[in-house]
């Protein structure tokens, strides 16, 4: 019997681990209501002091996929990352492209998928990155990544910290 609610126990606690985690082939939902669900993104975002981090792309886009697998296997980054960002996928694809949403965000799409839009918990636009810039050789650079997310999270934004 021990060994049963042990076992459950470590089924729970891996699942609840692992349950933010989406399939490497189903990131992107392209037919999430992306203007609703970004409003959401941005009340949650408000409420926990955090930005939002937009990663444009879509499950066709290989790059897309790198780029959330990569994150996803550097724990200071997945750490990083859900310290400072609520974190969104917005779908870009031949089913929905959201270009009403990425017109509003400046046109991010100019730099290729993925690209990291971040915005205030007000939901204005504070940076667009261009992730190739982010690469390293067939992947992506771990110090490049968490210096990014380092340099526009709320805290680096802080205007008490440069008087």
């Amino acid at each position: 019997m021990k060994k049963l609610i042990f076992l459950l126990i470590a089924v729970i606690t891996f699942g609840a681990a692992h349950a933010q985690h989406k399939s490497i082939d189903s990131i992107y939902n392209p037919n999430a209501d992306a203007r609703a669900d970004l409003a959401a993104v941005i009340k949650k975002a408000a409420a926990e002091n955090k930005h939002v981090m937009l990663q444009i792309g879509g499950n066709w886009c290989i790059w897309c996929r790198r780029l959330y697998k990569f994150i996803g296997e550097h724990p200071k980054l997945e750490e990083e990352q859900n310290r400072y960002y609520v974190v969104y996928h917005l779908n870009y694809s031949k089913e929905n492209k959201n270009l009403d949403i990425l017109k509003d965000l400046g046109f991010p799409q100019r730099f290729g998928f993925p690209v990291l839009v971040i915005l205030d918990a007000k939901g204005n636009r504070l940076h667009t990155q261009n992730t190739g810039i982010l690469e390293a050789a067939d992947s992506y650079d771990e110090k490049k990544i968490l210096d990014m997310l380092r340099q526009w999270s709320p805290m680096a934004l802080d205007p008490t910290l440069y008087r």
